[in-house]
C-alpha cells in the first residue's frame, strides 16, 4: 500500500533496479550479471523492403518482359518454381499499387504452381498472401496463411509476428503471447515493436486473470511485520496509538477513578487490546460488534475495521466504512482525515489517480495541520511523477513535524530521482550530500539508509550501498524487504548468485508472506532458465497479492514464464541461464 512505512516502490528505471522479465521491460535485463537473452540464430532471408514486422513492399521484383512471343517461349521453358516466382512478382506489383485483391490472386497462383518440396519458397508465398489479407483486415485468413508458412518454416519471424498481431485482433491473447514470445527470443529482444506487443498482451492477460481471481480470493492477513510497518507510517492516527488513559478496560479504570467514562463493553477497546497483542485476526469481528451496537466508539471502530479490510485486500468491504467515517461531520477531524488518506491510497491502487488526489486534497482542507496528509500525498505525487509538488508536501510535513526522518528521506529521494532522470550530475551530488546529512542526523531511521542505498546502487557505489543495507538490518532485523534488496545488490555487484539467493531465502524465512521476495526469486529463476520453479514462485506471490493491480502484474510475470516454457519446448530453444 502507498500508506505504508516502506518506501514507495519506484517504477522501472527508478531508485532500485527491480528485476523484471525481459518480455516485460522491453529490453534485455542488464544488471552486470550477463543475464541477457542473446539468441544467435540464423534468420531466414525474407522479404526485402520490410522492417519491424510491417510490410511496406512485397517480396521480390517483376521479371523483365521482352515482347509477347519471347515471353510465351520463356514461360514454356520456365520450371514450375520459376513460374511460381513470376506469379509472386506480379502479385508484388499489385501489392505496391494497393490492389490487394489482385495481389492475393497472384499469390494464390504462386502457391498452386510451387512444388511442395520447395518449402522455403512456398512459406514465403503464404506469408506474402497473409500480408495482403492483413491489409484487408481479414484476420482469420492471416492466421491461416501464417500458420501454413510457420509449419514449413518454424522460425519464420515475419510470419510468426504477423500471426501474433492477427491473433491479438481476434482476442486470442494466449496464442498471441506464445507467437510474440518466440519472435522476441529469435530476434534477441532487439525489435521494439514485438517487445511492445508482448508487453501489451501480458498486461491484458494479467488484468483479465486478476479481475476474476482477486474477487474470489480468500482474505489473507499480512505478516505482523508488515502490519506494524504500515501503522508506523502514521503519526496522527488515533486508532493505531496504544490504549490511552480514557480507553482502559473497565477493571483498570476503577483504580484510576474513571469507571464512569465507559460503562458498556466495547468491541473497539477489545480490538485495540488485540492490536497490542498482535492478535490481528480478531480485530474485524470485535469492531463489527461495536459498529452494530452503535456505541461511543462507532467512528473509531469503522475506521479500524476498514483499515484491516484494506490490509487483507478487501477494498469492497473497506470503502463503505471509510465513506461513513468521512461523512460523519461530528466525528473527530483526525479520524476523518485518516479515512480520507486511506481511501485516497485505495483509489490509487485501483488506478483512479483523480479520485485519489481529490481525497488527499479534502483531507488537507479539513485538517490543515495533519502531517500524515502531506506525507502520504507526497508519496502519491511521486507515483504521479509530480516531483516538485511532492517536495512541497514533504516540506509541509517536515514543518509540522521536524523530527519526521522518513519525510526528510523521501523528500531527498524525490529530489534525487528528479536529478537522476534529468541527467543533472550537480543536482545528483547535492541529493547524495542530502542523504549523508539525513543518515547523520537520524541514525535510527532505517528508511533513510534504505533510500540512500537505492540511490547509491543507481550510482554504482555498490560497497557503500551494501553498508547502508547492513545498517537497515541492524535497526530492523525482521524487515524482509531489506534482505531482498541486499540480495539483488550482490547479484549486480559481485555476480554472486548463491549469496543473493541465500539472502532472498532469508527474507522468506523471516516473513513467509513477503510477496516481493517470491516475485524476485521467480524473476531470478527465469534468468537461470528454471522456468518451472519461477512459475511456482510467481504463484506463491499471486496468493499474497495485496491489490488487484499487484496481482495482475504477477500474473503477467507468470504468463511470460509459461510462454517461454512453451516456446522452448515447441521450437527447441534452450532456455537462457545466468
Amino acid at each position: 500500500m502507498m500508506a505504508a512505512s516502506k518506501p514507495v516502490e519506484p517504477h522501472s528505471g527508478s531508485g532500485f533496479p527491480r528485476w523484471q522479465l525481459a518480455l516485460l521491460v522491453g529490453t534485455p535485463i542488464v544488471l552486470g550479471v550477463g543475464a541477457v537473452y542473446l539468441w544467435n540464430r540464423n534468420k531466414t532471408k525474407d522479404t526485402p523492403g520490410k522492417s519491424n514486422g510491417v510490410r511496406t513492399t512485397p517480396e521480390g521484383s517483376a521479371s523483365p518482359v521482352q515482347g509477347q512471343d519471347g515471353a510465351r517461349r520463356e514461360l514454356e521453358d520456365m520450371s514450375p518454381l520459376d513460374r511460381a516466382q513470376g506469379a509472386k512478382n506480379k502479385g508484388n506489383k499489385y501489392f505496391k499499387a494497393g490492389k490487394y485483391e489482385q495481389a492475393i490472386q497472384c499469390y494464390t497462383e504462386a502457391i498452386g504452381l510451387c512444388p511442395r518440396e520447395n518449402q522455403t519458397d512456398l512459406s514465403t508465398f503464404y506469408q506474402n498472401r497473409a500480408a495482403a489479407y492483413e491489409q484487408q483486415m481479414k484476420w482469420t485468413e492471416v492466421v491461416q496463411d501464417c500458420s501454413q508458412a510457420v509449419e514449413m518454416n518454424p522460425r519464420y519471424i515475419k510470419a510468426l509476428f504477423r500471426r501474433a498481431k492477427a491473433l491479438e485482433r481476434l482476442d486470442n491473447n494466449k496464442e498471441c503471447l506464445e507467437d510474440v514470445t518466440a519472435v522476441c527470443i529469435l530476434e534477441a529482444f532487439q525489435n521494439q515493436q514485438s517487445m511492445l506487443l508482448a508487453d501489451k498482451v501480458l498486461k491484458q492477460l494479467g488484468k483479465e486473470k486478476a479481475k476474476d481471481q482477486y474477487k474470489n480470493r480468500d482474505p489473507l492477513m499480512p505478516s505482523p511485520q508488515f502490519i506494524k510497518s504500515y501503522f508506523s507510517s502514521f503519526t496522527d492516527d488515533i486508532i493505531s496509538q496504544p490504549l490511552q488513559k480514557g480507553e482502559k478496560k473497565d477493571e483498570d479504570k476503577d483504580n484510576e477513578g474513571e469507571a464512569t467514562e465507559v460503562t458498556e463493553s466495547s468491541g473497539y477497546l477489545k480490538a485495540k487490546q488485540y492490536m497490542e497483542e498482535e492478535n490481528y485476526d480478531k480485530i474485524i469481528s470485535e469492531c463489527t460488534k461495536d459498529v452494530e451496537s452503535g456505541g461511543r466508539y462507532t467512528a473509531e471502530a469503522l475506521l479500524l475495521r476498514a483499515t484491516f479490510y484494506l490490509l487483507i485486500g478487501n477494498a469492497t468491504g473497506a470503502q463503505p466504512d471509510l465513506d461513513r467515517v468521512i461523512n460523519m461531520e461530528d466525528a473527530n477531524v483526525k479520524l476523518r482525515a485518516n479515512a480520507l488518506i486511506k481511501r485516497g491510497s485505495m483509489y490509487m491502487q485501483q488506478q483512479q489517480p483523480m479520485m485519489s488526489t481529490q481525497d488527499f486534497n479534502m483531507a488537507a482542507e479539513i485538517d490543515t495541520r495533519n502531517a500524515d496528509v502531506y506525507h502520504h500525498r507526497g508519496q502519491l505525487k511521486i507515483l504521479l511523477d509530480q516531483v516538485e509538488e511532492a517536495v512541497g508536501d514533504f516540506d509541509q510535513c517536515i514543518l509540522l513535524r521536524p523530527d519526521s526522518a522518513l519525510a526528510q528521506a523521501q523528500k531527498c529521494f524525490a529530489l534525487y530521482r528528479q536529478a537522476y532522470t534529468g541527467n543533472s550530475q550537480s543536482q545528483v551530488q547535492t541529493a547524495m550530500d542530502g542523504f549523508e546529512d539525513i543518515v547523520r542526523r537520524f541514525p535510527k531511521c532505517a528508511e533513510g539508509y534504505a533510500l540512500y542505498a537505492q540511490a547509491l546502487t543507481d550510482q554504482q557505489q555498490f560497497g557503500k550501498a551494501d553498508q547502508m543495507y547492513n545498517k537497515c538490518i541492524d535497526l530492523e532485523p525482521d524487515n524482509a524487504t531489506t534482505y531482498v534488496h541486499k540480495g539483488l545488490l550482490q547479484l549486480q555487484w559481485k555476480q554472486d548468485l548463491d549469496l543473493g539467493l541465500d539472502l532472498i531465502s532469508k527474507a522468506i524465512e523471516i516473513d513467509n508472506k513477503c510477496d516481493f521476495a517470491y516475485e524476485t526469486m521467480g524473476t531470478i529463476e527465469v534468468q537461470r532458465g528454471n522456468l518451472d520453479k519461477a512459475i511456482d514462485m510467481f504463484n506463491k506471490a499471486i496468493n499474497l497479492a495485496k491489490s488487484e493491480m499487484e496481482m495482475a502484474h504477477l500474473y503477467s510475470l507468470c504468463d511470460a514464464a509459461h510462454a517461454q516454457t512453451e516456446v522452448a519446448r515447441k521450437y527447441g530453444l534452450k532456455p537462457p541461464t545466468l
